[in-house]
């Protein structure tokens, strides 16, 4: 018999601004009655994004409260589209906000801002902003 895999499938765009995400949206997220949280962590807090004058944008986790686990991730900025991948992961591995918090990413990078929004949700404080 055979069985379907559904799995998280990102989506990617290029405007002035690029964008990215995978998972749940808040409207989603409302309409269904789920309790969750947020956590958003600014580019303009980020030092590679200081660093290449590009600190538009923001990353975004939208964790359920109860499990804390990360139900969609929104990205907005430079390399959205190559950031998402560590977002499909979590969401398809029924990851935590706290499993993505207390993985070490590589300073200075943008990536940076993916553990400091899930640090947001998880501590309730990133640590760079």
């Amino acid at each position: 018999m055979a069985t379907s895999i559904t799995t998280p499938f990102p989506q990617w765009y290029t405007l002035t601004l690029k964008f990215a995400w995978v998972g749940k949206t808040e409207q989603e997220l409302k309409a269904a009655g789920v309790k969750y949280s947020v956590g958003k962590f600014p580019f303009l807090a980020n030092s590679r994004a200081k660093t290449v004058l590009d600190t538009e944008g923001m990353v975004k986790f939208l964790v359920e409260k109860e499990s804390d686990k990360v139900l969609g991730v929104h990205i907005i900025g430079a390399n959205a589209g190559e950031m998402v991948a560590e977002a499909v992961l979590a969401i398809e591995y029924g990851a935590s906000s706290e499993d993505i918090a207390r993985t070490t990413h590589a300073h200075p990078t943008l990536s940076e801002a993916f553990r400091e929004a899930a640090l947001q949700v998880y501590a309730g404080k990133a640590i760079h902003f």
